[in-house]
């Protein structure tokens, strides 16, 4: 029987299944230059990564862009449900989040009260 990990909050690299130092330089890479850098590393390894960071909002983007270089079934081995999502969204154009916005602009508040307030000075 497989133990589960458990995500370590003192230390997020123990979680991370690549070295620090190549995490980085993966962090750090333009488009152009990521799919080089990840082509050596074994698939099942590029799953785990990307749900690593497909976990974090500031790498959420890179998560997406290295799963797209994995087959949905090894995605799913490495993150069942979670690792079925990510494959969807890396066969389609990334959407940054909107974080709860609203399209139709914002909300205008008044500090001086309603017109009708029986309160009015």
């Amino acid at each position: 029987m497989a133990q589960a990990r458990s995500s370590s909050i003192d230390d997020p690299t123990l979680d991370c299944p690549v070295p620090f130092d190549e995490l980085g330089r993966i962090s750090r890479a333009d488009s152009e230059s990521l799919p080089a850098l990840v082509d050596g590393i074994p698939e099942s390894t590029r799953a785990r990564l990307a749900v690593y960071l497909y976990g974090r909002s500031h790498t959420h983007e890179l998560g997406i862009r290295i799963a797209a270089t994995c087959e949905g079934t090894t995605l799913r081995r490495a993150a069942g449900i979670v690792g079925n999502v990510l494959y969807d969204l890396s066969r389609r154009p990334y959407a940054p989040p909107s974080y709860g916005s609203r399209a139709s602009g914002p909300t205008r508040i008044s500090l001086a009260g309603s017109k009708a307030s029986p309160h009015r000075v």
